[in-house]
């Protein structure tokens, strides 16, 4: 493999981005914003993409590091078991030549065709739901994070650390968008959703359901296999080293104020949107109940939990019929907490509804990227307009028949197909939840039994016969990872709920001389990385958020991936 370590200095000229007159975003510099119902194609509508309206050409800034792990890096300091984090070393640049060579001369020639962010995997969770599946916690302790409560508050720091953000960090160009790749709630709840709504469009969030002046979860439940930060409990995180915490949880349920967004945002569902637990395509009256109801199982014996958490990695429950059958079996185990309708879930139709909600439109577009003409089929996949030359697409790689891996029924792969062949002449970004190793789940849709499923390979394939397509963004495995594809690049995004808590700056260069550069740069949220544990503010909170997801028990070490899959210029043949 090789590649070459390479300074992040560029040149551009006039024609190197365009921006949309109307875009109030443009006036602060933050790029190439569509105004609310614009650019947005949907599976009515594949050949077509309506315009973004009149554009005009920008001034780009001078590239910088500042907010970036270019400049620094989360790194642990001092010894023991349970570690402090301070700023460490950044992670350089490295200059990737698997699919077409680095030509000397190009950072002077250098036009921008996109630049944008990609968050994912945010995992926005309300701690005190009763169908939550951190009972396995003794036989599995990743199963449940110490730091659940502080989801809200570490996603609001990410948005702040997008706002601050100077342009793209190799070029200096306006950001155009944000794009969200899936996962944004965790337990398919209407409260989560409206959480992840309220986080991305700026406003107040209080992340408490139930009893509004007591915490009713596994946090204060007494058993020893969860971190209890405000009791002399010795529980097993303390005696990893964990500390006592006083007042951490009335902290964590307090309201928290998100600056939102000040760029146009879109789009994509992930199964833990889309199915309970991330993993059950169940229905009916007895999930929907236990979900609203009073009564919380918290913790079931280790070697029970182990063999249930292998036997769910297999897919071999979809619908969730052993999940029901284990429940009730703990049914006199379970704890009374304060019921909430609140914590019902949402289908897919709630899902696209709340987007299309005028009140949620925040800095547009209307919808996110979907449409009513989605609403009204039931599909969660469109096209948008990124650029003159880029297009973006958008899929829906849940399966509803159940498990957290994916694939795509028949009907969306065609509308992929039709989509790509329309578009022969735009350079193409493909957006997802599942990356395509992750995508080997046959099980049927429930509301189409008589279709067809396609896995990664198959979609692989499917672009490798379109080398306009030039990335497929995804996340899922919370891992950072660049793979070449022959033609284009496989870009996977780390995830903010685990550590390293990350997000990613992409942007799209012509170098003209037969070659497209895609450069990917890793972001922090806005947090400290030095904390402090009696600051229980709002920012206190962020920092302690990282750091707790740092020693998280069961926490994988392989997160960050290695340095070409991190801030990297990847090279591509010019289509």
């Amino acid at each position: 493999m090789s590649r070459i370590r390479s300074a992040a200095s560029t040149a551009l000229d006039r024609r190197t981005l365009l921006v949309a007159a109307a875009s109030a975003s443009a006036a602060t510099g933050l790029g190439l914003a569509f105004g609310p119902g614009s650019g947005s194609a949907t599976a009515s509508q594949p050949a077509q993409v309506r315009a973004a309206g009149r554009r005009v050409a920008t001034a780009p800034a001078l590239p910088s590091t500042a907010g970036t792990t270019l400049e620094t890096f989360s790194a642990p300091r001092g010894g023991g078991s349970y570690r402090r984090l301070g700023d460490g070393p950044a992670w350089a640049r490295t200059v990737r030549t698997e699919l077409a060579g680095a030509k000397s001369g190009r950072e002077a020639r250098r036009t921008t065709l996109a630049s944008f962010v990609q968050l994912t995997d945010l995992h926005l969770t309300d701690v005190q739901h009763p169908l939550r599946y951190e009972f396995l916690r003794a036989g599995r302790p990743g199963s449940w994070r110490p730091h659940e409560a502080l989801t809200v508050v570490g996603a609001a720091s990410l948005i702040e650390r997008v706002g601050g953000l100077r342009g793209g960090p190799a070029t200096g160009s306006p950001l155009s968008f944000v794009m969200t790749t899936g996962d944004n709630t965790d337990n398919n709840a209407r409260i989560e959703l409206d959480w992840f709504l309220g986080v991305m469009n700026g406003g107040r969030i209080t992340p408490n359901t139930g009893d509004p002046r007591h915490y009713e979860g596994v946090q204060n439940s007494g058993i020893k296999a969860f971190w209890h930060p405000e009791s002399a409990l010795r529980d097993a995180d303390k005696q990893l080293g964990f500390p006592r915490v006083d007042g951490f949880l009335q902290a964590a349920l307090r309201t928290v104020n998100s600056p939102g967004l000040r760029l146009p945002w879109y789009s994509t569902i992930g199964n833990h949107d889309d199915l309970a637990g991330g993993v059950y395509s169940f229905g009916g009256n007895y999930f929907a109940d236990l979900a609203t109801g009073s009564r919380k199982l918290q913790i079931i014996p280790a070697a029970e939990a182990a063999e249930r958490f292998k036997d769910e990695r297999k897919g071999g429950d979809p619908t969730g019929k052993v999940m029901k059958e284990l429940l009730r079996a703990h049914a006199k185990d379970m704890r009374t907490v304060t019921p909430d309708e609140r914590r019902a879930p949402f289908t897919r139709r709630d899902f696209l509804a709340a987007h299309l909600d005028p009140a949620h439109t925040g800095p547009g577009p209307v919808g996110h990227g979907y449409t009513k003409a989605n609403l009204d089929e039931d599909t969660c996949y469109y096209s948008f307009r990124i650029s003159d030359d880029v297009l973006g697409i958008s899929l829906d790689t849940t399966d509803p028949g159940g498990h957290y891996t994916g694939s795509l029924g028949t009907a969306q792969l065609r509308w992929l197909e039709r989509t790509l062949k329309a578009h022969k002449d735009d350079r193409i970004l493909v957006f997802s939840h599942h990356y395509s190793r992750s995508m080997d789940n046959l099980n049927r849709d429930p509301a189409r039994p008589g279709e067809a499923r396609h896995g990664g390979d198959e979609i692989v394939a499917l672009f490798k016969r379109h080398p306009q397509v030039l990335a497929w963004i995804n996340g899922h495995s919370h891992k950072n990872e660049i793979t070449p594809r022959g033609t284009f690049w496989e870009i996977t995004t780390a995830s903010h709920v685990d550590f390293p808590q990350l997000a990613r700056v992409i942007e799209v260069v012509d170098n003209h001389d037969g070659t497209l550069s895609l450069f990917t740069t890793l972001i922090e949220s806005a947090a400290p990385r030095r904390t402090d544990h009696s600051d229980l503010s709002q920012t206190g909170l962020a920092a302690l958020y990282r750091e707790l997801s740092y020693n998280a028990p069961g926490r994988s070490q392989a997160l960050a991936g290695d340095p070409g899959d991190r801030n990297t210029e990847l090279l591509l043949r010019k289509p």
